[in-house]
């Protein structure tokens, strides 16, 4: 397997929006359509493509976060196609190596629901941990949510 990462742009923005959770996951991250929409009308998000070879196999969208005044993961996803087989802890350790290599030690902070026990258990395996619960509005749908926290 050789993860890469490059940026969504005019290119291959439609590869992104076709990849698709399982349905039960669904409910935990926002649509790829929603990140890409998002990303073009707000400043210092950064759409990026998870590669493996040629294809585009998952979704990571960072971002500068001026409400945290740090770096944030805020969307993570790989196709249901390519889950249960150890690639998503290999493209968290990728991005991290990536990540910092691009901005430094710094810390990163994600979240995931307070029912996704899946994504909890796998950010924790990297160090991060869990801080406040949060609480927002987004689609029609009240979402509550750990704030994690990660010194890379």
């Amino acid at each position: 397997m050789n993860i890469e990462f490059k940026p969504i742009n005019r290119t291959n923005y439609n590869e992104c929006i076709e990849l698709k959770l399982n349905e039960k996951q669904s409910k935990f991250v926002a649509p790829n359509i929603f990140s890409l929409v998002q990303a073009a009308y707000e400043p210092n998000l950064y759409p990026t493509g998870i590669y493996n070879e040629d294809k585009m196999i998952g979704f990571i969208l960072y971002d500068f976060d001026d409400e945290l005044n740090g770096w944030s993961m805020s969307r993570f996803m790989i196709d249901a196609n390519y889950q249960n087989q150890g690639i998503g802890k290999m493209v968290l350790q990728k991005f991290i190596e990536f990540f910092t290599k691009k901005y430094g030690h710094l810390e990163l902070y994600t979240s995931a629901a307070v029912d996704n026990q899946i994504a909890i258990a796998l950010y924790e395996k990297f160090g991060f941990e869990k801080r406040e619960i949060f609480e927002y509005e987004a689609g029609g749908r009240e979402h509550r949510e750990f704030r994690m926290i990660a010194q890379l």
